[in-house]
């Protein structure tokens, strides 16, 4: 019966995608097709397939054709996402390539367009982190079916184009080094690659590892050891003791918490909550890479990992650094850094890397029949008010007593001033066709410049 109703469910979202007029070709379109036109329901075994991308607004970013495909592999991916009608993938490609600009890699992602996921890891490469996955959204064609949009994403990993540490190896014995070189997530899902131990009297923690993702018996004694002595010296009673920043980098844990406040993600430190260690004489356990953000779009009424949801949620280790003056302070000084001065400039960058998705999103609405008739441009200004909001109720509610700050007082800045300016250096008070870089000059002097691509 289970099987019957998929199958009918598979038809339906098959007949809904033949109705549609197929991609807008207002994204880049990417084209993938599997061997003998196989359904991919597996998350653990790939299936072969090539694939081709087609990008009518800079046809320099198009990659391979539909005469001459290059080849990949695929499966599902995700957890509570791949229960879901629309279902994420993992990718493989055959050979390194630089989607539709990013840095050269095998590995990719498509995952749901999601607004959030734009808005929050642009967030991340303003807050510093050691390395932000970058998204471009993209229309899917899967064996002719269109799918609508998604978001083509790089994924966390150690290496070269990604996250740029030491990667220690696999079945490593040697003890000098098996303490260097770590990516690891703390994770609220079963795996198998994982260890988990007791982090208080309510929870326990897992520790899923990336990398190395296959532990001799050396290894695994010394990860679960570490992060035994982390959670030890976390839950000290004694919060001047400070041990636990011998063990993690508290400035870069400092900037992992006010993303997950700005943004209010609740899965912030109860999952995808990865962190990695480098191979230096004083290597500490440092938050991130970023990953499966999300914004709660609701009245925040205090830190998110302290209000309720609508699913279990265990806050893992925040609610113990909050405690600690050290750890109050580093949230304090990246703030500074932050507030008021990088809120225009991201506001803007949210709306000129969204806006051109719109057309492609009433397809999107439609295809997947979204309840909401909101057009992207009303979601997006949503979200806006709410990163606003949950930014001025952090800033009115920083943490810590020991090291106060003066207050500031946000004015909104206001454009007096857009030009935009073509590949050829060409000035105008509209955009051109193409790609354009946008020079916004505000009411108190201020300048910021974004690009953004237009398709007349």
């Amino acid at each position: 019966m289970k099987k019957t109703v998929i199958f009918l469910l598979a038809l339906m979202c098959r007949a809904a995608a033949l109705c549609m007029d197929g991609p807008t070709g207002t994204l880049p379109v990417m084209h993938i097709e599997t061997q003998n036109h196989q359904s991919i329901v597996s998350k653990t075994e790939y299936i072969p397939g090539t694939y081709f991308i087609v990008d009518n607004t800079t046809p320099d970013m198009n990659i391979g054709t539909e005469t001459s495909p290059l080849a990949l592999e695929i499966r599902g991916r995700g957890h509570s996402s791949w229960k879901g009608l629309k279902k994420p993938y993992k990718i493989k490609l055959a050979d390194k390539m630089p989607l539709l600009g990013m840095n050269k890699h095998k590995h990719w992602a498509l995952l749901k367009f999601y607004e959030p996921t734009v808005a929050g890891m642009q967030l991340g490469r303003i807050m510093g982190m050691d390395w932000t996955p970058t998204t471009k959204p993209v229309e899917v064609v899967l064996n002719g079916v269109y799918l609508g949009i998604y978001l083509l994403t790089e994924t966390n990993r150690i290496s070269k184009n990604r996250l740029n540490i030491y990667e220690q190896p696999n079945w490593n014995e040697d003890e000098s080094s098996i303490p260097y070189g770590w990516l690891v997530e703390v994770d609220n899902y079963y795996e198998f690659n994982q260890i988990s131990f007791r982090e208080n009297n309510s929870w326990f923690m897992r520790v899923t590892y990336h990398s190395p993702d296959s532990l001799s018996v050396a290894q695994r004694n010394w990860l679960l050891g570490e992060f035994q002595r982390m959670n030890t010296a976390i839950y000290d009673d004694d919060k001047t003791r400070g041990e636990w920043e011998k063990l993690i980098d508290v400035d870069a844990m400092a900037r992992f918490f006010i993303i997950q406040e700005v943004l209010d993600n609740s899965d912030g430190f109860h999952g995808s909550f990865y962190l990695h260690k480098d191979w230096a004489d004083d290597a500490r356990w440092v938050a991130g890479p970023l990953w499966d953000l999300s914004c709660n779009q609701r009245a925040k009424t205090d830190y998110t990992f302290k209000m309720p949801t609508s699913y279990g949620f265990t806050p893992h280790w925040i609610g113990e650094l909050i405690k600690d003056d050290d750890f109050c302070a580093a949230v304090r000084k990246a703030w500074e850094k932050f507030y008021p001065q990088e809120i225009e400039p991201w506001m803007e960058y949210i709306d000129e890397h969204l806006q051109p998705c719109g057309e492609a999103f009433e397809q999107e609405k439609i295809l997947w029949n979204y309840t909401s008739p909101a057009t992207l441009a009303e979601r997006t200004e949503k979200l806006k008010s709410a990163l606003r909001a949950n930014i001025e109720w952090f800033n009115k509610h920083l943490p810590g007593h020991e090291t106060p700050i003066e207050e500031i007082v946000y004015t909104a800045k206001e454009a007096v001033k857009v030009e935009y300016v073509n590949m050829e250096g060409l000035r105008s008070s509209r955009p051109w066709n193409g790609v354009n870089i946008k020079v916004t000059t505000y009411d108190d002097g201020s300048i910021s410049t974004t690009k953004t691509i237009v398709n007349h």
